[in-house]
């Protein structure tokens, strides 16, 4: 028994397409939300397959704007949501634009209007100042042409006869020696205040017997800041290192710990602390001055230098500085009360 087979194939049933739905709604929410229904998907699926919130879809189908995030986020889920329904894209951006314009750019003036404006108006402007500047011009030439006259002869042809008799009746002029200055231009001679000089130093300059004036101490440069001042206060040190050239120069305390650092340009200065037990290391002691309390103290000794030595040379300096000093006020002080007295001897007795 011979059995039959149907060859009628199977008929595969196709979702109808939503592109049509999209097209005929009124707007673009209307559109999307006939075309979910039409492709059977639930907002829910069509959330997962996009990757966008289901609330961001229901505020496009629902055409609430304001709940979108930025306008850049919102053609992102617009352009998402119209290729899972299977809707042009690009349609779909188009109408989101439309329905919901970007009011962050500022809106432009219309092109066009001054240019036919200026176009309507160009031949009497230019017709204007055409003749403005024909006019100037023309002024211009009259007066010039008004202005120019004839060359002439001159109305002195000669000499009047006036001139050459005066000129004849002058006698002559010489030039002898230079004169010489006045007295008062000359240069006064320097005036001394006499007995001056031996009231300020007790010495008389006119007494053969008076013993010669020590000459004093020189006086040593100073201390003059050329670059920038590194280290510890001006109050708080004795003791300053100034790069005459470039070099380095490193400060180092106990355990080798660095104190100061610095590749020093000329003119560069560093304060020493006092009281720091430090050594002094530096690429060329040459380049290096030392000032001890202000003054010039000579160079670096070494390229290895203890900081203690320098403080000790600086409160020797001041030590030997204030005893100097105490001595001349002391010896002012005796000379002072030695003319005291000898002026009471020779004064004469008062009378009775």
């Amino acid at each position: 028994m011979a059995h039959t087979v149907d060859a009628t194939p199977e008929m595969t049933e196709f979702p109808p397409d939503p592109g049509p739905a999209f097209l005929e709604a009124e707007t673009l929410g209307d559109g999307l939300r006939r075309a979910r229904a039409a492709s059977g998907k639930s907002l829910a699926e069509l959330a997962a397959e996009t990757k966008v919130n289901a609330r961001f879809l229901t505020a496009l189908e629902q055409n609430d704007w304001s709940s979108l995030p930025s306008r850049v986020f919102a053609l992102g889920y617009v352009r998402a949501y119209a290729g899972a329904l299977g809707v042009d894209e690009q349609t779909a951006i188009e109408r989101f634009k439309r329905e919901s314009p970007d009011t962050s750019t500022a809106l432009k003036p219309p092109v066009g209007i001054a240019f036919e404006d200026v176009r309507r108006h160009s031949p009497v402007v230019v017709g204007v100042i055409a003749a403005v500047a024909v006019s100037v011009v023309g002024w211009n030439v009259f007066q010039r042409i008004s202005r120019m006259q004839a060359p002439h002869p001159s109305e002195i042809t000669a000499t009047p006869p006036a001139w050459t008799q005066e000129a004849s009746t002058e006698e002559g002029v010489s030039l002898g020696a230079p004169l010489p200055a006045p007295p008062d231009q000359t240069v006064p001679a320097l005036y001394v205040t006499r007995g001056l000089e031996a009231e300020l130093t007790g010495i008389d300059p006119d007494d053969p017997n008076a013993a010669p004036v020590a000459p004093p101490p020189p006086v040593q440069k100073a201390f003059n800041p050329r670059g920038a001042v590194y280290g510890a206060p001006a109050n708080a040190s004795q003791v300053i290192i100034q790069a005459k050239k470039p070099g380095v120069l490193v400060a180092r305390i106990g355990e080798g710990r660095v104190l100061f650092a610095r590749q020093m340009a000329a003119g560069e200065a560093w304060r020493a602390p006092i009281g720091v037990a430090a050594t002094i290391d530096v690429s060329d002691p040459a380049v290096f001055d030392v000032y001890l309390n202000g003054e010039y103290g000579g160079a670096l000794p070494a390229v290895l230098t203890p900081l203690a030595q320098l403080n000790a040379r600086a409160a020797q300096s001041a030590r030997e500085t204030a005893a100097a000093q105490a001595r001349a006020q002391a010896e002012a002080q005796a000379q002072l009360q030695a003319r005291i007295a000898a002026a009471a001897q020779s004064a004469p007795p008062p009378a009775t």
